[in-house]
């Protein structure tokens, strides 16, 4: 009787001794801290969601025309090669005409997460503690040295900007 030996070894796998296969590296973790009882542990919606659903610790109103900051009583650690955005959630903005603001979190951030809740709406907008107010997205970033040139090279769009590749597919 042969037995197969199923060995991890750095990023390798070996269940046939004559041939070896590459298994990728698990995802870094991102690290949550709950700062209160009242913190929601981000989750996703379903398997193939893009974002972890960030959810109020307190009851806070959104004015109407206004804006909010409010409390996720969460600190986070991404991955070093990530940053997250923090992004609205497609429901509050169609139903609600709810926004988030300012959603950039650096790998290096440790303090508190905040929600900026923009309410373009002419009615105040209540949020209770628990509700899910915004989704987190881990994006992969990239820092490459800033090089100092006296010309760019040119491109068929060249300086064109606002509105100069225009709106309609017939053009």
């Amino acid at each position: 009787m042969q037995v197969e030996a199923n060995i991890k070894v750095s990023g390798f796998e070996n269940s046939n001794p004559n041939k070896v296969q590459k298994v990728a590296d698990p995802e870094p973790a991102m690290r949550v801290k709950l700062l209160s009882e009242n913190a929601t542990i981000p989750k996703r919606g379903s398997a193939l969601a893009a974002g972890y659903d960030l959810s109020s610790a307190k009851d806070t109103v959104v004015p109407a025309r206004g804006k909010a900051l409010v409390a996720t009583d969460l600190s986070i650690a991404v991955p070093e090669d990530t940053y997250g955005r923090v992004a609205p959630r497609s429901g509050l903005a169609w139903k609600h005409s709810i926004d988030v603001g300012a959603g950039v979190i650096d790998a290096d951030y440790r303090g508190p997460l905040g929600v900026i809740l923009f309410n373009l709406s002419d009615n105040d907008f209540e949020v209770k503690q628990g509700d899910r107010i915004a989704q987190l997205i881990l994006e992969r970033i990239r820092t490459p040295e800033v090089l100092v040139v006296e010309e760019l090279e040119d491109t068929t769009r060249g300086a064109g900007g606002f509105g100069s590749t225009g709106v309609s597919a017939k053009q």
